[in-house]
């Protein structure tokens, strides 16, 4: 079983909060974390108080004078990572946004797993949001292993470009992350839905953000069967 949790915490503003949020159920002992809006202090911060590997991207530096990226946790090994480039930036505060693709082996195979932060909808319009998804989506299809693709798309709809790639999304009806919109989600290739719940919004825990943390709970597919010898 394969925990993924997906969390936008605002700026990093209230980390504390976010570790107590995280260390409860159903997100607590998460295989991937993806987050959103922080900075690289607050990263560290989390993934110590957790005991997870991490690595972080700053994509821009917002007037609040903190580094503002995207970051990939885990307590398995995280073997590579890159930073992918989102096209577009935001009107008014010029903000440029990136994804964080890292290679993490989770109990002997590896998944690829992107923190995608989309341009929000004051910033942006939905054919801008959609470039920048297909861009990751772009990134991730020369990827032979399972991928998680995660975050906050500032849209709902625009999931509809990765069912189209071929991806499952879990979440697609889990309700609002944030006040009435459902803008937080997790999609996956490779890898099938846990059966029963398999994913949800996560409101019991501490207030950290204007978002709630998403999750859901996977099993990955068989891995191919080799071919007879020739």
């Amino acid at each position: 079983m394969l925990r993924v949790v997906s969390f936008n915490i605002a700026y990093g503003k209230q980390v504390p909060e976010a570790i107590a949020a995280l260390g409860k159920d159903p997100l607590r002992g998460a295989d991937v974390v993806v987050l959103q809006e922080m900075h690289a202090a607050g990263v560290e911060a989390i993934a110590r108080a957790l005991g997870m590997n991490y690595v972080y991207y700053p994509a821009s530096r917002p007037s609040s004078g903190q580094d503002f990226g995207n970051a990939v946790l885990s307590p398995w090994p995280i073997e590579s990572s890159h930073k992918v480039l989102l096209p577009g930036v935001s009107h008014g505060t010029h903000q440029a946004r990136a994804a964080v693709a890292a290679s993490v082996r989770v109990g002997g195979r590896a998944l690829t797993v992107y923190s995608v932060h989309l341009t929000s909808p004051w910033g942006m319009g939905g054919g801008g949001r959609g470039h920048q998804l297909d861009a990751v989506l772009a990134d991730a299809e020369s990827v032979a292993d399972p991928v998680i693709l995660a975050g906050d798309l500032n849209s709902h709809g625009v999931g509809g470009r990765a069912l189209a790639r071929g991806y499952l999304w879990p979440t697609r009806h889990i309700g609002h992350s944030i006040g009435p919109f459902s803008y937080d989600h997790i999609f996956v290739r490779g890898l099938r839905p846990a059966e029963g719940t398999s994913a949800g919004v996560a409101k019991g825990g501490p207030r950290a953000s204007d978002h709630w943390p998403v999750w859901a709970l996977f099993v990955p597919e068989p891995a191919p069967s080799p071919g007879p010898p020739s």
